[in-house]
């Protein structure tokens, strides 16, 4: 049986009330650095399932060797060159799906990878579909285990995050004044930059931030 760690266990939302604080078009389109750690604490809704932002890593374009589209646009990153606000999904090493949060203005690629989520709503749904987890807080502590617990595939690639299956909702809950940085996993080129961000003291984060950024 899943282990119920989370903070808060009782993560009831009205719908309607959610339903009506989607973040406008114009707050993605800045520089993926500066929507990161606005995004935390946001929530990303599918399929009657919500989880929490915790975690993020920034990737900027062409600014960014790690980025996908660092060498300019091909049919399977062109969502990442606009318009902001929509979902860029792709497949990672054949298994697992990532999405993204596409930033920046038309014609410029920018995204930030969506890392970890803390579940809110649908946790028998997430529960089924990630049995391996170890407690609920790791039900979406991981890109591949944060599509897989909200349902998100391929199919997801391009949606609009204010009007789609896929939405990004202001629920009140700022971003942490501090959040916790460092550097991002799983890369091999410009893997020193501190563009990982996250909710310090999350029980839901993919990996713990050692590194002091100042």
């Amino acid at each position: 049986m899943v282990r119920r760690d989370l903070p808060n266990p009782d993560h009831r939302l009205d719908q309607d009330r959610v339903s009506a604080r989607s973040v406008s078009r114009r707050w993605f389109a800045r520089d993926p650095l500066e929507v990161a750690p606005d995004l935390l604490n946001k929530l990303i809704v599918h399929d009657r399932r919500v989880g929490r932002i915790v975690e993020v890593e920034a990737y900027r374009g062409s600014r960014d060797p790690a980025s996908h589209a660092y060498r300019g646009p091909t049919p399977r990153n062109r969502v990442m060159f606009g318009p902001a606000g929509h979902l860029y999904v792709y497949r990672s090493y054949g298994i697992h799906w990532c999405a993204n949060v596409v930033c920046e203005t038309d014609g410029v690629a920018g995204a930030v990878l969506l890392r970890a989520v803390e579940p809110v709503r649908g946790l028998g749904a997430m529960r089924r579909d990630r049995p391996k987890a170890k407690s609920d807080a790791d039900l979406g502590a991981g890109p591949g285990k944060l599509c897989a617990a909200l349902g998100i595939t391929g199919d997801d690639d391009g949606a609009d995050l204010g009007t789609g299956p896929v939405r990004l909702i202001d629920d009140g809950v700022p971003p942490p004044a501090r959040p916790a940085q460092g550097v991002r996993i799983g890369i091999s080129e410009a893997a020193d930059r501190p563009w990982r961000f996250g909710v310090p003291g999350s029980p839901a984060l993919s990996r713990r931030f050692a590194e002091a950024v100042a």
